[in-house]
């Protein structure tokens, strides 16, 4: 095939086209797999690889496929048929930093994990912290808007990035934003650019905001509730009081139990931990900077005016073990078999409402539903478990799952939420998005995507 050949000669052993490259990239952590086959993966390695591949791409109407880590959940980096699957994980470079100016300059395969490695011995870190930190990419943060543990207080990717390096469906290579925290030349592309999940181009660099690490100190409180309405109170009525927590997390009853019994089996975090199964429900809390123990006295009145039993970690380990715990949520939701992890948000007072719905969802269709949510910006993650006794072919979504799915998306439009908080559209949730978004956005949507993306080339498919 002549476009192959070019391809090649352009790339050279970045270009891969083995069966098994192929498909890897079928598919990602949400475990749902295309029936779609791509045509190659480019491992990129530079800048130039992504230009040329785009060039080439364009100029023979290809689709091209953004990919980074492929720990997306949405089904947004999934290769498509017929397309080129851009794999950027491989520009794994962090590019400068910045220590007077607080900034850094990254590739987009720089895992989170990694780069917040880099920073701490120079007293800095960077606010987006993704369940997935040690695997998932800065690409892939900016791809989705991630947001984590921490966005409640420090905002989501978009709030730490201050410009981008971009490029564009033709090949063209174009600077967003700037190195300075303000700025407001022209329209914001950088904003735009970041969730759009490489639809309307590739980032291949981006400048980050840092933070400087503080020495105040940090409070963790671990609290449990008769049941996780009483949690999700707890929750509103500490938000509403004015406090802004750095993590305010919650386990609903069945994570709780998951979580036990992946500790009982040696695979969870150790340590002098307490035990959650039994408990309604489990909220993590996080204070911190100067007012961090005052904040925490008002945060233990609340938690007990609910209902809720807390308490304050009194040593930075068993503190840690309480985050850990929190975030042995996934795997221990893996443990119950193949899972859907999904990922709504509602007004945070409309959490209570949004639990519920959960519950009767899960009873109507007979599929466990252990949730965990970002209860300080009210971002749900409903984990839909797929009995052994449903059938189903490995890699799809069987239709009581769809069906689930459909009821949990409407009921958070309803509540006056939304389909996606961090995870993005992708393909999954694409049948639903103009119920929210309208058709007057949507026409407005698409005339933005054919400013960027003429032909139509850059993952097509995904979002709209």
């Amino acid at each position: 095939m002549e476009f192959i050949d070019e391809l090649r000669d352009a790339v050279g052993p970045a270009l891969r086209v083995e069966p098994a490259e192929i498909d890897r990239v079928r598919t990602d952590r949400s475990g749902w797999t295309t029936p779609e086959v791509p045509l190659a993966v480019v491992r990129a390695r530079s800048t130039e690889d992504v230009q040329a591949v785009l060039r080439l791409a364009s100029a023979a109407g290809v689709p091209v496929v953004p990919r980074g880590a492929g720990t997306g959940l949405a089904g947004g980096a999934v290769g498509s048929a017929g397309s080129v699957v851009l794999d950027v994980s491989g520009m794994d470079r962090v590019l400068e930093v910045d220590e007077q100016d607080e900034t850094a300059v990254v590739q987009p395969g720089v895992i989170t994990d990694d780069l917040a490695a880099v920073l701490a011995p120079r007293g800095l870190w960077w606010p987006p912290d993704p369940a997935s930190r040690a695997i998932s990419t800065v690409g892939g943060n900016i791809a989705t808007n991630a947001g984590g543990l921490l966005c409640a207080k420090y905002g989501v990717t978009r709030e730490s990035v201050l410009g981008l390096q971009v490029v564009l469906a033709d090949g063209a290579l174009v600077r967003l934003g700037r190195r300075t925290v303000k700025g407001v030349t022209g329209y914001d592309l950088t904003a735009l650019l970041i969730g759009s999940e490489g639809t309307l181009g590739v980032v291949v660099e981006a400048t980050l905001k840092l933070r400087r690490t503080s020495a105040d100190p940090v409070v963790t409180i671990g609290a449990t509730f008769p049941d996780v309405r009483a949690a999700a109170a707890a929750a509103a009525a500490i938000t509403a009081s004015g406090l802004r927590c750095a993590a305010l997390e919650i386990l609903d009853a069945a994570s709780c139990a998951a979580i036990d019994a992946l500790v009982a089996a040696g695979e969870g975090p150790a340590g002098d931990l307490p035990t959650l199964a039994g408990r309604g429900a489990f909220l993590l809390v996080q204070t911190d900077g100067g007012a961090s123990e005052r904040e925490a006295a008002s945060v233990l009145a609340l938690i007990a005016d609910v209902g809720g039993e807390g308490s304050v970690a009194q040593d930075p380990v068993t503190a840690a073990g309480l985050v850990a715990l929190r975030r042995a949520a996934h795997p221990a939701y893996a443990r119950l078999g193949e899972v859907l992890i999904e990922d709504v948000c509602v007004p945070r007072t409309a959490l209570p409402a949004m639990f519920d719905a959960i519950d009767a969802i899960s009873l109507r269709h007979g599929l466990p539903i252990p949730t965990v949510a970002h209860a300080g910006d009210g971002n749900l993650h409903p984990n839909i478990v797929i009995p052994a006794s449903v059938p189903h072919a490995p890699g799809e979504i069987p239709d009581v799952v769809w069906a689930a799915g459909e009821e949990l998306f409407r009921t958070a439009i309803a509540l006056g939420g939304t389909l996606t908080g961090e995870h993005g559209v992708g393909v999954l949730k694409r049948r639903w998005i103009a119920e929210e978004l309208g058709d007057d956005v949507m026409a407005l949507s698409t005339r933005v995507k054919a400013a960027f993306d003429p032909l139509g080339i850059l993952n097509p498919g995904k979002v709209f």
